[in-house]
């Protein structure tokens, strides 16, 4: 079995979970992530000739240096990862490719190899619906009733433009140069809770809601600092993961002040620089450290602050815990939308509207949704996602 996947942790940590799992059920496993990833024990890894990291990092905001950067980074980035993907499939030659949506090579080798493929979607981006929109796109937070089923059309026209890098990286294959594949999946897995997207009436039977993937066994250890500081719990926890946009300080100023409005402690998670505490703001009451397992740091916590990533919704919500989420792109306005929908979220506090007062409201809001978050939690913790996604690919 070879799983390939890209992105940052919310896309690589779901399926190094369903590589552990496979093997545990006896399966001969691959996992190809980006090079920048971490490399997990007890996992057949090997990269992808992709910094993520870097593909992320525009240098700045303005028109001209994002088409700078998507001409000068991204594109070779993606392209080398198309070619590689391809290549350590080949190498492999495993009896099914399962893949997230980004591996735009992926049929490809499947088809060269003659071998049946599996897409993994972590939010709603490839398989359409008339009940809500494509999550990554521009209206994903707006019922368009009939007009839903055309927002996917917007990752598809997206990912068509990659063709000519996608067809390159048949040179990689036995046969050599040909066209990219349309042939469709055998199957697709939704790695999503039914309970934060119940399955909507249209998808087709080859789609099937698996529910999240998670493995506990994957938390690592809290240092003795920040086991100290959620010990008794009742404390916030802000997040915005890979999300690196400008302002730092200023976010960290609206959590730890709502925090403190709320009487609450705050454990900054800085991540890749989404937030930045401010010596002033310093205090016992906060904590800022630059990453800790969310399964370690969430068990007792109050409410939840992040950006609204697929990986970052499941994990707070499976906790138990209500939250406040504040988009910055792809599918978090998506997520947030559908928090709040469910109950276990405030309404979205987009980043930029995000101040001290905005969010001081917006905590006390999802603080209401603490007993419907902790029920919604409960029956998450109870779904067997990776078993159901096993069975699926055992029966292909």
């Amino acid at each position: 079995m070879m799983l390939l996947t890209a992105g940052t942790r919310g896309d690589i940590e779901p399926f190094v979970a369903l590589a552990r799992a496979a093997a545990a059920r006896g399966h001969s496993v691959r996992l190809g992530v980006p090079d920048d990833a971490d490399r997990p024990a007890g996992v057949d890894v090997v990269g992808l000739d992709l910094d993520f990291r870097r593909v992320m990092s525009p240098g700045g905001g303005a028109p001209w240096t994002l088409a700078r950067h998507l001409g000068r980074e991204v594109r070779p980035a993606l392209r080398r990862m198309f070619a590689a993907a391809v290549r350590q499939t080949v190498a492999f030659a495993p009896d099914v490719v399962v893949h997230h949506p980004l591996i735009l090579s992926a049929p490809m080798a499947a088809d060269a190899l003659g071998v049946p493929r599996v897409l993994v979607e972590l939010s709603p981006v490839a398989t359409p619906s008339g009940v809500f929109p494509a999550a990554g796109g521009p209206t994903a937070t707006v019922d368009l009733g009939r007009w839903n089923r055309s927002t996917y059309a917007v990752p598809r026209a997206a990912a068509r433009l990659l063709d000519a890098d996608v067809v390159r990286a048949a040179a990689q294959l036995p046969g050599g140069r040909r066209s990219a594949s349309r042939t469709a999946s055998r199957a697709t897995l939704m790695a999503v809770s039914p309970q934060l997207l119940p399955r909507p009436h249209d998808w087709p039977p080859r789609v099937h809601l698996t529910g999240s993937w998670h493995d506990d066994a994957l938390a690592a250890p809290l240092d003795a600092e920040v086991a100290d500081f959620v010990h008794d719990g009742g404390h916030l926890v802000a997040s915005f993961g890979s999300m690196a946009v400008g302002g730092a300080q200023a976010r960290a100023r609206a959590v730890v002040g709502a925090a403190r409005a709320h009487g609450l402690r705050a454990l900054l998670l800085t991540g890749w620089g989404g937030l930045e505490l401010p010596v002033a703001l310093r205090g016992a009451d906060v904590l800022a450290v630059r990453a800790a397992s969310f399964g370690a740091v969430m068990p007792g916590a109050a409410l939840a602050v992040h950006h609204g990533g697929a990986g970052t919704s499941h994990a707070v919500a499976r906790a138990g815990v209500p939250a406040v989420v504040v988009p910055v792109t792809a599918d978090q306005p998506f997520w947030g939308a559908q928090l709040h929908r469910q109950g276990i979220a405030a309404r979205p506090v987009p980043v930029r509207r995000l101040t001290s007062a905005a969010l001081t409201s917006a905590v006390a809001d999802a603080l209401a949704c603490r007993e419907r978050a902790a029920e919604v939690g409960r029956a998450m913790r109870g779904e067997d996602g990776l078993g159901t996604a096993l069975d699926v690919l055992g029966s292909l």
